[in-house]
């Protein structure tokens, strides 16, 4: 059995707290995204949808240094932040939660893209001749099909977050009890001397929830597509 040290539990919940506003940060933008990307085709799609997926390719250590130049005290957008409502990114869990928001993006979007794209498009033009608007159309046809691929976008999404390091070391830095989650965790203790036993318990529960989620994603969505065929 584990025994954990208060830090190890500080590090587990900092890293679940960091995920969920995580996703929560990613989740409508990800569906309004990932419903552009499905149904509309217009000129920059292929730049737009590159520029989407861009995280997934890029090192991580890219994306941290972009939003440390663009969020930073001395960024653009970080020294609006900090002169006029005194919010200050870098070196905090809020950062974090962004750095991971933007590496695990273009997972929740493929999920519900590709969710979207596989609607039979007669529903809802069946729906449309009726007299039904676009809004009552996506709420009463289209989010319910998706369903499926939200809950995999939404936990696939989560996983990610819970695993990400590079953005987030290279953005909020490394700092205990702040910005310090499992992933950067783990690299503390590889660092210290006699560590290794600290390192691969986090390493063990970092394995364990990651399959959680992931099995829990397999789950659910067949869950909810068992309900919507029936």
């Amino acid at each position: 059995m584990l025994s954990l040290t208060n830090l190890e539990i500080e590090a587990i919940e900092l890293s679940i707290k960091v995920a969920f506003y995580s996703v929560l940060f990613t989740l409508p933008l990800g569906l309004l995204t990932a419903w552009i990307l499905a149904r509309k085709k217009f000129y920059g799609y292929t730049l737009f949808n590159g520029i989407v997926h861009l995280p997934l390719v890029l090192p991580p250590v890219v994306v941290g240094f972009f939003l440390l130049t663009l969020l930073g005290r001395n960024g653009p957008i970080g020294n609006i932040l900090k002169n006029t409502f005194d919010i200050t990114l870098v070196f905090s869990w809020q950062g974090a939660a962004i750095a991971s928001a933007v590496m695990s993006f273009p997972l929740m979007v493929r999920a519900i893209k590709i969710s979207i794209e596989g609607i039979d498009l007669k529903l809802e033009y069946a729906a449309r001749t009726l007299g039904a608007s676009s809004i009552k159309i996506f709420y009463s046809i289209t989010l319910p099909l998706i369903f499926p691929g939200i809950i995999s976008g939404v936990l696939l999404s989560f996983a990610r977050s819970l695993g990400e390091f590079g953005a987030t070391i290279t953005f909020v830095s490394n700092i205990p009890g702040e910005t310090n989650t499992l992933p950067l965790s783990i690299y503390s203790f590889i660092q210290t001397p006699e560590g290794e036993a600290n390192a691969l318990r986090l390493v063990i529960l970092s394995i364990i929830i990651a399959m959680a989620a992931l099995i829990t994603s397999e789950y659910l969505t067949s869950k909810a597509k068992k309900s919507l065929e029936g």
